[in-house]
């Protein structure tokens, strides 16, 4: 019935366009080969080592009217093969090996698509136009990915109800075959799909600039279809915060706002499969970075990565001082002295230190210009939260006189939406930002889709269903913390913000606002800070819990954020992950499992280690299936020869240095 099918689709497609062009590119090392139909219709398909990763799937743009990709005439097909090392400091790895097959045809309207196959990391293509003319309105985009098989997927659900395409982009993953996906909901991505044999295919987009991010509904068969939110046409402000909600969309997707040319063709974004020959290629796939827009700062060496001492999932819950403790100038001042103490380079003010409709308005509690000068003298740096649609009314003047007063970046909420006017926004605060030499961490924020490569000086993303659920959800966080590294970190580093040292059993943790626990054990929070790509981090609890449990605190603080190598050892999406970062000659190893205890063997030769070294772990306690924040930190040797084995209880984990 499958080859009947087959046979059927191949016929239409004869019939649609009997003068058809078929073109074809292989990755590099030919595992991965992409073809293109270019007839009525453009119908691209992907196979990998001889087997189908998309089956038949059209591609098209409707702008002022006219369909692109219909009764396209190629005028030239042009390929290429790019084999490079690109610099990548604030990513995952300090460098990466680039290497890929482009194919790029033009059409005699001017208008063209380019392909790109590579090595490694899977395969996409973009639309570009050197005619498109300011004014002109994109209507439609069509973004078929169509599977001849009903395979299982990973499904992140818009938590939109009324309007689906608001959602801050935190959800958990619904797992479920192509065929029962919901036709009534959209899903942000990335988002996976398991082929046969092992193979995993994920489904996302790079370089979103000035044009809405691309959610995934439910089409018709087994396939999967782009889904795109509107301009809004009527949008409302809240009066306590400043958020940004649209009532009623226009009929467009995206506005040209400037007249295209040979010179300065209109690109639009990547449309991209990942893919994957087992799960633990996932965490550490490249292809959404590569296929970003190269850096447009040129001096990054003002960027300085990090950890954040954190206010907000603590509640300014400090205890043992002598002041009420809360948004106030003494209760910041505890925090830096806390950061300083321990080698922390950031104190984040999170909401509630200016007036929620001005930026520029302080709170009477908050001296800034005192809390700036008392965290130069201790070699600390500050950072304010902000609602992006306030910060963005006063961009300007916000960077310039924060900037000047000494803070050293921004915290931007409350996007929730990835529209044509968010996405512009965005960009647009990055690049004053930039120019005022100001860090940017966005949070209620879509996937980096390659931005942290562009501007990086945002040097962190939310878009994950982090840890601050712990206030309030009862929902599997240790399920999920042995997931999205599979899926959501392939487009980036993920703000999760970990570190709690209230460590709770699966059947002794309960959500609590103002004394916020984690669910799974205290190695497990400190593993995070291996497993979890994130240059600048957040210690999510209190000065004041950190400082009773000194020891977890110092070796949190010893961590880097920043790595020249990642390599993931191990791991199953959905059971457990071991990865392993390199800084300089040290080797950080880290390791997370869902609920199930799990005996692992940790071989250290995979690292490229040969002997006997001196190495620190920080792991599971005996008794830690008691007590969730059991642990033990202690020296011992590792030989290469035998690998090391270790212990994790349920919802346990473990670091391991080697020097």
């Amino acid at each position: 019935m499958k080859r009947f099918l087959t046979f059927l689709l191949l016929a239409a497609l004869t019939a649609a366009g009997a003068d058809a062009k078929i073109y074809t590119l292989s990755s590099p090392d030919r595992k991965t080969e992409v073809t293109v139909d270019a007839g009525r219709q453009i119908v691209w398909s992907v196979t990998h080592q001889g087997r189908e990763v998309l089956a038949p799937s059209v591609v098209s743009m409707t702008v002022d009217g006219k369909v692109i990709g219909w009764d396209a005439k190629v005028k030239s097909a042009k390929t290429e093969k790019v084999k490079q090392t690109v610099p990548s400091p604030l990513w995952r790895q300090a460098s990466l090996d680039e290497c890929y097959n482009q194919l790029t045809l033009t059409f005699a309207d001017g208008w063209g698509l380019t392909f790109r196959a590579y090595d490694g990391e899977g395969v996409g293509y973009r639309w570009w136009s050197t005619s498109v003319k300011k004014g002109a309105c994109v209507t439609a985009e069509c973004a078929e990915f169509n599977f001849s098989h009903d395979y299982t997927t990973y499904v992140p659900y818009s938590t939109g109800t009324k309007n689906p395409y608001a959602t801050s982009f935190e959800s958990q993953y619904t797992v479920a075959p192509l065929s029962a996906v919901r036709p009534d909901q959209p899903a942000f991505t990335p988002l996976l799909v398991c082929l046969d044999g092992g193979l995993r295919l994920e489904i996302t987009d790079s370089d979103i600039e000035s044009y809405p991010g691309m959610f995934l509904r439910k089409g018709q068969g087994l396939s999967l279809k782009g889904d795109f939110a509107p301009v809004p046409e009527k949008v409302r402000e809240t009066p306590t915060r400043g958020q940004v909600y649209v009532d009623e969309y226009s009929d467009v997707l995206a506005v040209i706002h400037e007249s295209a040319s040979k010179k300065a063709p209109r690109c639009f974004p990547w449309r991209l499969l990942a893919i994957a020959e087992k799960d633990i290629d996932l965490p550490v796939n490249n292809l959404v970075w590569l296929t970003a827009s190269p850096s447009r700062v040129n001096d990054i060496s003002w960027i300085k990565p990090g950890k954040v001492a954190w206010d907000w999932w603590n509640d300014w819950n400090i205890t043992g001082v002598d002041f009420p403790a809360g948004i106030n100038t003494e209760t910041y001042k505890y925090y830096i002295d806390f950061a300083a103490a321990n080698g922390i380079e950031y104190v984040v003010l999170d909401e509630g230190w200016s007036e929620p409709l001005d930026i520029m308005k302080i709170k009477p509690a908050i001296d800034l210009k005192e809390l700036c000068r008392y965290a130069e003298a201790k070699h600390v740096d500050l950072i304010l939260w902000a609602v992006c649609y306030v910060l963005d009314k006063d961009l300007e003047k916000a960077c310039k006189t924060y900037g000047k007063m000494g803070v050293k970046g921004f915290k931007v909420d409350f996007m929730d939406r990835d529209d044509q006017p968010v996405t512009e926004m965005l960009y647009r605060i990055a690049e004053a930002c930039a120019r005022h030499e100001l860090l940017v961490d966005y949070h209620g924020m879509y996937k980096p889709a390659g931005m942290d490569r562009t501007w990086p000086n945002v040097i962190n993303f939310e878009g994950v269903w982090g840890l601050e659920q712990m206030k309030w959800s009862k929902d599997d966080m240790v399920g999920y913390d042995v997931t999205f590294p599979f899926i959501r970190m392939l487009s980036g580093p993920v703000d999760y913000t970990q570190g709690a040292t209230r460590n709770a059993r699966k059947q002794d943790y309960v959500p609590s606002n103002s004394n916020p626990m984690s669910q799974g054990t205290r190695a497990r929070q400190v593993a995070e800070y291996i497993i979890f790509d994130s240059p600048l981090v957040m210690l999510c609890d209190n000065p004041s819990a950190y400082m009773k449990e000194q020891q977890t605190t110092g070796f949190i603080a010893s961590i880097p954020t920043v790595w020249d190598e990642t390599r993931v050892l191990q791991g199953e999406i959905g059971q457990f992950i071991v990865t392993a970062r390199r800084s300089g000659s040290t080797w950080y190893v880290g390791g997370l499992t869902n609920w199930d205890a799990r005996d692992l063997k940790i071989d250290l030769s995979a690292l490229g280690l040969k002997g006997e070294y001196d190495a620190m772990i920080f792991r599971d306690g005996v008794n830690a299936t008691r007590n969730a924040t059991d642990y033990k930190l202690e020296p011992l040797k590792v030989q290469t020869k035998k690998p090391l084995q270790v212990h994790l209880a349920p919802g346990g984990g473990f670091v391991l240095v080697v020097e």
